[in-house]
């Protein structure tokens, strides 16, 4: 018999895959399952990326109940469910998205953990018309702001039994306590850069920032487990996943984003260090995705 090897510093092979489909189904993935998701939804109906994508908003609404459904059902238990969404203004009416999913995802069985809002650079804006109504009109009932911020609410299915992780996976998932405090990660208001407009793999995608996924693989997984984005979009939490040791399955309904997604996850035929050993799997349903 050998001696018992320390893994803290094993590198852990990892598998990555793709599911080319609708995400209010996820059949492929087994009950319990997956020990971390995180995602965010298409914008409803924003008139920069999926205008008219919807035909209303309750029919939004119901892609996400259904949605919340598979999630709680993949999900382990006591794992967290990490939900990057906002209010939408369309056409004068602005929608309380971020109240509905939440009820929503309550709805479905989760408990409600924490909302961190997540504060763009005020540089930026995508929409900065609004807060020019009450400069061109400096009178009562004018004022409409510009929006800097958006929120990132965590759900937990049920309770996590931290003594079910091995000492040796523990201290190989360590979290930097020097990171924590100095991007001041113990805070509800996190300072993160967006995604800025025509990047080579987000263009035409609402892409979220890599640092969002990055914190939350970090803070709410252990190496080695299955990290799981239903709308991948770009593959950035897949990216995220695979950089930090976990496995991951996304599903996308864009089957034009293969390309992209296999590119930013590093499939795409580029050499790798250390992780030439890494899987990658592509399912294309029959039905359910679009071009």
């Amino acid at each position: 018999m050998g001696q018992h090897q320390n893994i803290s510093n094993v590198k852990m092979a990892t598998n990555h895959k793709l599911i080319i489909g609708n995400c209010m189904d996820m059949s492929e993935i087994l009950d319990e399952s997956i020990h971390l998701a995180v995602t965010s939804p298409p914008y409803f109906n924003a008139p920069f990326d999926y205008k008219g994508l919807f035909k209303n908003y309750g029919q939004y609404l119901g892609v996400l109940r259904k949605v919340a459904k598979e999630l709680y059902r993949v999900l382990s238990n006591g794992r967290i469910f990490v939900l990057n969404i906002d209010d939408m203004l369309i056409d004068g009416e602005k929608f309380p998205i971020t109240a509905d999913a939440t009820r929503i995802f309550l709805d479905a069985g989760f408990r409600y953990r924490d909302r961190i809002i997540w504060k763009k650079p005020e540089g930026y804006l995508r929409i900065s018309r609004r807060s020019g109504v009450i400069l061109q009109n400096p009178y009562p009932m004018y004022f409409y702001p510009d929006n800097l911020l958006e929120s990132i609410i965590i759900f937990q299915k049920g309770k996590f039994v931290y003594k079910s992780i091995s000492n040796d996976i523990r201290e190989k998932s360590k979290v930097d306590t020097k990171e924590i405090q100095s991007k001041k990660w113990y805070m509800t208001l996190w300072d993160i850069n967006n995604v800025m407009p025509n990047q080579v793999l987000e263009k035409d995608i609402a892409a979220f920032p890599e640092e969002l996924p990055y914190r939350a693989i970090k803070l709410f997984s252990y190496s080695g487990e299955i990290v799981l984005d239903p709308f991948a979009g770009s593959g950035t939490t897949m990216k995220m996943a695979r950089q930090l040791e976990r496995n991951s399955i996304g599903i996308e309904i864009k089957k034009s984003l293969i390309p992209i997604i296999k590119e930013k996850v590093g499939f795409n035929g580029q050499k790798t260090l250390n992780k030439n050993e890494d899987t990658f799997e592509l399912i294309e349903r029959k039905k359910g995705w679009i071009k």
